[in-house]
C-alpha cells in the first residue's frame, strides 16, 4: 500500500510539473465559458461585421440552454480529445523511452500499481477539468439563455464523464503496449475518426461506448427510453476493466524494452 501512495504522489508531481494540472484544465474553462457567450453574442456580431446590404432581414435561430450544451460537447469531443491524446500518449511509452521507468522496474513495485496509480491521476486531471468546464457554461447559460433542469445536466455530465474515463483508459492501455507515435495515431482513430464512422453507420446498434456521446446529450430530452443508454454504460465499464487488465499485462510485457 505504501508502494501504491508513492506511486500515487509521483505522478501528482509530475502532472504538476509538466503544469498539466493548469493548462488542461484552463482550456476546458475557456470553451466552457466561452461558448455561452459566443453564441449570445453571435448575432450582434454577425450583424456589425456582415457586411449586409441596408434593410437585409437578418434571422438568427433561438438557441435554449440545452442547445449550448450539446454544442459545447461537439466542441470537447474534437478540441478534448486532442488534448487527451496528445498530453498523455506517453505516460507510459515516453517513460520507457527515456529510461525514467528503469527507476521503477528496479523497485518491489506491482504493475497493477504502477499501471492504476497512472490511470487514477490522469482521470482526476481529465474529469475535473471537464467539470469546470460544464460549470463554467452553466453558470453563464444560466445568466444569458435559460436555467437547464439539475438533474438533465447532472445526467449529461455524468454520462460524458464514463466516456472520458474510456478514453483515458484507451490512451493509457495503447501507451503501456505500443511507441508514443503508434499510441497517438491509434488513440486518434479510436476516439476522433471511429465516432465519425459510428455517427453515420451506428443505426444498426445502439449498444456500445461510442454511443455515450449522443446518448448524453439525450438527457435534455425527458420522453427518451434510455434503456439503451444504460446498457452502453454497463458495456463501457467492463470494456474499461479488460483494457485496464491488457495495459497492466502489456506494462510488465514491454518492461523489458526500457531503454537503460
Amino acid at each position: 500500500m505504501g508502494g501504491f501512495r508513492a506511486l500515487l504522489q509521483k505522478e501528482w508531481r509530475e502532472q504538476t510539473r509538466n503544469f498539466k494540472m493548469l493548462w488542461i484544465p484552463l482550456v476546458f474553462i475557456i470553451f466552457g465559458i466561452l461558448e455561452p457567450i459566443t453564441n449570445h453574442f453571435l448575432p450582434e456580431i454577425m450583424k456589425s461585421v456582415g457586411n449586409l446590404p441596408e434593410g437585409t432581414a437578418f434571422q438568427w435561430p433561438t438557441f435554449q440552454g440545452e442547445d449550448i450544451f450539446v454544442s459545447l460537447l461537439g466542441q470537447y469531443q474534437f478540441i478534448g480529445m486532442l488534448i487527451i491524446v496528445l498530453a498523455f500518449m506517453g505516460s507510459i511509452s515516453g517513460e520507457r523511452k527515456n529510461g525514467t521507468a528503469t527507476l521503477i522496474y528496479v523497485r518491489p513495485i506491482a504493475f497493477s500499481s504502477y499501471f492504476i496509480s497512472k490511470w487514477l491521476v490522469i482521470n482526476v486531471v481529465v474529469l475535473s477539468s471537464a467539470w469546470l468546464g460544464f460549470i463554467g457554461a452553466w453558470y453563464y447559460i444560466g445568466i444569458l439563455f435559460n436555467a437547464v433542469d439539475t438533474g438533465a445536466v447532472i445526467g449529461f455530465i455524468a454520462t460524458y464523464s464514463l466516456w472520458l474515463i474510456f478514453v483515458v483508459t484507451v490512451v493509457l492501455t495503447l501507451s503501456a503496449a505500443l511507441s508514443t507515435g503508434g499510441t497517438a495515431g491509434l488513440a486518434i482513430v479510436i476516439t476522433l475518426i471511429y465516432p465519425l464512422v459510428d455517427s453515420l453507420i451506428g443505426t444498426y446498434w445502439t449498444v456500445s461506448p461510442w454511443k455515450l456521446v449522443p446518448y448524453a446529450a439525450d438527457w435534455f430530452q425527458f420522453d427518451v427510453d434510455r434503456t439503451d443508454l444504460w446498457l452502453s454504460m454497463g458495456v463501457t465499464v467492463i470494456f474499461i476493466i479488460l483494457l485496464m487488465l491488457f495495459g497492466i499485462f502489456m506494462s510488465k510485457h514491454n518492461a523489458a524494452k526500457t531503454t537503460v
